[in-house]
């Protein structure tokens, strides 16, 4: 197992282990017959199923945006940073903006290429607008998938 999936493998471990014990405790409630304990035992298996929802998302997202990078490396096309930083490690702001308006431009004329998106993922990541990063990053896993690379 590569030591960069051992903390998060643990972390779904522990939170596993938390949602069965919850699990048994909202089973207690439905079988109590009390209508506001049923009533939030519904609310818990919601819960539940929310989390679980969220983490095999996040997951399929990891493991796609692994196959990407390695597909892109395999072509020669994965982003290097080369950006500037600060002494303390912050990447300079001018140079992570003029990446961006390149990546931005690559992505406007090839707009179907999975690999142009997550380029733009990246740049935005390096400008600080997380938010758009990660949902950029989902767009180029979606024509990842779609495109059958």
């Amino acid at each position: 197992m590569s030591r960069k999936i051992i903390f998060p493998a643990l972390l779904v471990a522990i939170l596993g282990i938390f949602l069965w014990a919850v699990s048994g405790r909202v089973i207690a409630m439905m079988t109590s017959g009390e209508p506001i304990m049923i009533a939030l035992a519904i609310a818990g298996i919601l819960i539940i199923a929310l989390v679980g929802y969220a983490m095999a998302r996040e997951w399929q997202l990891a493991f796609t945006v692994s196959a990407m990078a390695r597909v892109l490396a395999e072509r020669g096309e994965l982003p290097e940073d080369t950006l500037p930083r600060s002494p303390g490690g912050r990447i300079d702001r001018e140079a992570a903006d003029a990446a961006f308006e390149q990546a931005r431009i690559v992505t406007q004329q090839r707009p179907e290429y999975w690999g142009a998106w997550y380029n733009l993922a990246f740049a935005y990541d390096a400008a600080g607008d997380r938010k758009r990063a990660r949902s950029t990053l989902r767009t180029a896993a979606r024509l990842y998938r779609s495109s059958g690379d």
